[in-house]
């Protein structure tokens, strides 16, 4: 499937705003997670807490990296009412695995804006015990192009999710599976998967490399009571048609730690690699 690139209708303004509405209501992404943005939703000025689901958990009950990659994007500080961003680098490290923490909240900082680079970073705490951190996230994020001036915010299309232990996983929402070579992938791109620039959105690549970095770490350490500690990922180029295969590479490490590496192949793009990854998992005893 062909996706329009939004840069391609910078000079329509009213053709613009549709199209980023119509792109950016129905980007699973955030609503999945549960995500507002005061920057790009109509009424969610201050609205920066995220209420924990069963389906952002591990087999020991601690929290999932991918729900807050997704939830403290860091793209750099721009919003894409301002620019059309791009991701760089993404980081985070989980402090506590929150088995009894309800909700979160995210509490963004822009660092440095320059003319195309921005670098921002996040501290994730306990939304009903502050003092309590949960996470940190840093990002960096470019900007790839310019858009109309007086864009409007978005009206919400909530998906409402309710909680309950029998959520599929993430990566089923998300559309990935592990093939019978044993490698994980994403289909072929969707509007529902892309950003307005016609790329893979980091949600989807976020929950597909966190799914196949826990099955390698798992397979190396001959069980799956694994805690995700650190994260890191480099945004190598824009994901443009897909199938997207996760390649892993697992290494055990000292007192009781599994890392991985990750790179993901864009196979309908001549193989092209556009995203990188690492991962560090500690042993949870049981």
């Amino acid at each position: 499937m062909t996706l329009r690139d939004i840069r391609e209708l910078k000079e329509d303004k009213e053709a613009y705003a549709a199209e980023l509405e119509r792109r950016w209501t129905g980007l699973l992404s955030y609503r999945y997670i549960g995500r507002r943005y005061g920057s790009m939703d109509l009424d969610a000025d201050g609205d920066d807490f995220v209420r924990l689901r069963h389906d952002f958990r591990n087999s020991t009950g601690g929290l999932m990296v991918a729900p807050l990659a997704i939830a403290s994007p860091e793209g750099g500080g721009r919003s894409d009412l301002e620019v059309v961003p791009n991701p760089v680098i993404h980081s985070a490290q989980i402090l506590d695995p929150a088995h009894d923490v309800q909700r979160i909240e995210v509490c963004s900082a822009t660092l440095k804006l320059g003319r195309q680079m921005g670098f921002s970073r996040s501290k994730i705490v306990d939304a009903d015990n502050p003092d309590r951190v949960i996470a940190f996230t840093e990002g960096q994020g470019a900007s790839i192009g310019d858009v109309p001036e007086g864009l409007q915010k978005m009206p919400e299309k909530p998906l409402n999710i309710v909680d309950s232990p029998d959520l599929p996983p993430l990566w089923k929402v998300f559309g990935a599976s592990r093939r019978p070579d044993g490698h994980w992938s994403l289909p072929e791109l969707a509007v529902e998967l892309a950003s307005p620039d016609a790329a893979l959105h980091i949600g989807p690549q976020h929950v597909v490399l966190e799914t196949a970095a826990m099955d390698a770490a798992a397979e190396r350490a001959g069980t799956d009571r694994l805690q995700i500690r650190s994260w890191h990922v480099m945004f190598l180029a824009r994901g443009k048609v897909g199938p997207f295969r996760v390649d892993t590479e697992a290494a055990a490490g000292a007192d009781g730690q599994v890392g991985v590496r990750m790179l993901m192949i864009d196979e309908g793009n001549a193989g092209r690699a556009v995203t990188s990854g690492s991962a560090v998992f500690s042993i949870v005893p049981g």
